[in-house]
């Protein structure tokens, strides 16, 4: 139970005790998803990575994939932990299905 000041308030029916804690949420660690340019895997691959399994528009896919070609790395998502990992492992899978060389990784921020 909480009273008015947000605080969770606990009773114990044996003791006439109250003790009051606040509890604040820790924000979950961002962890940046990086794309790393090779010279096999193709451009119209990567943009379609890039919208299928992280969303972006196809202006947006084409820009990022445009930074990773030519600066050879690029931030192309930041996410929590699971979500990166989830993200980074089904475009590793379908570019093994594809038969490209594709790298992706995953640095905390």
């Amino acid at each position: 139970m909480a009273d008015k000041t947000g605080r969770k308030v606990m009773h114990d029916e044996g003791c006439n005790v109250q003790s009051s804690v606040r509890i604040k949420p820790k924000k979950p660690s961002l962890y940046k998803v990086i794309m790393l340019n090779d010279d096999v895997t193709t451009m119209d691959f990567v943009v379609e990575i890039l919208k299928d399994i992280f969303g972006k528009s196809n202006e947006e896919a084409v820009a990022l994939m445009l930074k990773v070609h030519h600066e050879g790395r690029a931030v192309i998502a930041v996410y929590i932990y699971d979500i990166a990992k989830t993200k980074q492992r089904q475009a590793l899978e379908r570019a093994k299905a594809n038969g490209f060389p594709f790298r992706i990784d995953i640095e905390s921020e």
